[in-house]
């Protein structure tokens, strides 16, 4: 605590597809303040493009940091760290800045180096994917023709940059699908054997490091204390895991956002990149999972806001549609089935708005339902509950239909935030340093 008996926050940013979110908590992990600003969706402008300006971002984290700076002057704000969506990818100067827009999650343009990768990737490795992060570099190498390019960042990456001056760094949940071993906790060899140059890939730390200082000129931009501290972050299912309190094998998280993300806490980890399964450290257990690319993005291109809250209230889970959906917002799947082609099957289209909008809802639980059993039978402990978190975790009707198809009970967590899981980073490292509030 310092002199003054300022009480300490910590702030948790959680970049994600459409909005960013910032939540702050004090020593105790009790929430004190939270903020949220929407973010203009991604650039599809070809078939499996996705695409987005980092600027957006970056101008995101200003408003929620101001936002908080206000709300929080009873506070010291002590630590900041960041998590963003898992192989968003960009090129950058020496100075950090962008040679062009972040190829995003979904961003299968690399297609075609997959046979480079699959002959020097070990059988299971996260990389053997379209959309993991070294495919991105790969491509990004040849189209820039590697002029300017010193850094490889993630979407966490580039921010916690942003914010200590500090290019170069990244955290070993993010950097797992540019090549890192999880395992070892090292880079190696035959990452390098690639074409893409050593120096561009960054060091990597723990998430929940003490990486820098916030630099002085963010400091004076956004009027925040010079000694706040940046901590290493995650990817935002693993702050989920963070934010939903997983801590024993066979607990389970379904993240419904955007996207829907599957984790399940196991004692080992799991590769299985052809059906793009991947493991992620969690201190000395693993999170085992996979990420859809169904989810909310497909519920939003027909209905908004009031007229799913209208609609939800009408989902009857004792009478299915009986309609065979998988939910996309465009073609192109990742988990439980790995095809960058797979296309929506989102007909016929009842004329019943209530009646489409839960047969919707009910191919998004039937992949959730098939993406448990998956990761079932590759290994991973069956979930005996799972919890849920993400926009539509707190939809009561879809809740007791998930319930009905996926076999088990359905919990909605405490804290909704993946936000908060990263604030908890930032007060963990806050608590074993010297710098400590």
């Amino acid at each position: 605590m310092s002199e003054n008996n300022e009480k300490g926050a910590f702030i948790g940013i959680d970049l994600g597809t459409s909005g960013c979110r910032a939540v702050a908590v004090d020593a105790a992990a009790e929430l004190l303040s939270e903020v949220s600003v929407r973010l203009p969706g991604p650039h599809h402008r070809d078939q499996g493009v996705s695409e987005q300006d980092p600027e957006l971002w970056w101008q995101a984290v200003c408003q929620v940091l101001s936002v908080l700076r206000e709300e929080l002057k009873q506070n010291r704000i002590c630590g900041i760290a960041v998590d963003g969506t898992s192989s968003t990818l960009l090129a950058a100067n020496s100075e950090g800045t962008p040679l062009g827009p972040a190829l995003m999650y979904d961003d299968t343009r690399a297609v075609g180096v997959l046979p480079q990768i699959k002959a020097a990737a070990p059988k299971g490795s996260a990389v053997i994917s379209a959309g993991s992060s070294l495919a991105k570099a790969i491509y990004l190498a040849s189209a820039l023709e590697q002029r300017g390019i010193c850094h490889l960042l993630h979407q966490a990456d580039w921010i916690l940059g942003r914010l200590s001056g500090r290019f170069g760094v990244s955290d070993e949940n993010n950097a797992l699908k540019l090549g890192y071993d999880a395992v070892s906790r090292n880079w190696p060899d035959w990452v390098f054997r690639l074409g893409v140059p050593s120096a561009w890939f960054p060091t990597v730390y723990r998430p929940g490091t003490d990486i820098a200082p916030i630099s002085d000129q963010i400091a004076r931009k956004l009027g925040l204390d010079p000694t706040i501290r940046i901590i290493a972050g995650t990817t935002d299912s693993t702050a989920a895991a963070l934010a939903a309190g997983l801590a024993e094998p066979g607990q389970a998280l379904s993240c419904l956002g955007t996207t829907l993300v599957l984790k399940v806490l196991s004692v080992k980890p799991i590769f299985a990149p052809e059906f793009g399964v991947y493991s992620q450290r969690l201190d000395d257990l693993w999170l085992v999972g996979g990420a859809s690319n169904s989810g909310g993005a497909v519920m939003e291109q027909f209905f908004n806001r009031k007229e799913m809250a209208r609609l939800s209230k009408l989902i009857d889970p004792n009478r299915l549609t009986g309609l065979d959906y998988y939910p996309l917002s465009r073609s192109g799947e990742r988990f439980p089935t790995n095809d960058p082609s797979l296309p929506p099957r989102l007909e016929p289209r009842p004329q019943d708005d209530g009646r489409f909008f839960q047969a919707i809802l009910e191919g998004i639980a039937r992949i959730e339902r098939d993406g448990y059993r998956r990761l079932r039978d590759l290994g991973a402990p069956a979930p005996t509950q799972v919890t849920t978190i993400g926009g539509g975790a707190v939809n009561q009707p879809w809740r007791r239909l998930r319930e009905k198809i996926l076999g088990i009970p359905v919990a909605t967590s405490a804290q909704q935030q993946a936000a908060y899981g990263t604030a908890l980073l930032a007060s963990a490292a806050g608590a074993k340093t010297t710098r400590a509030c």
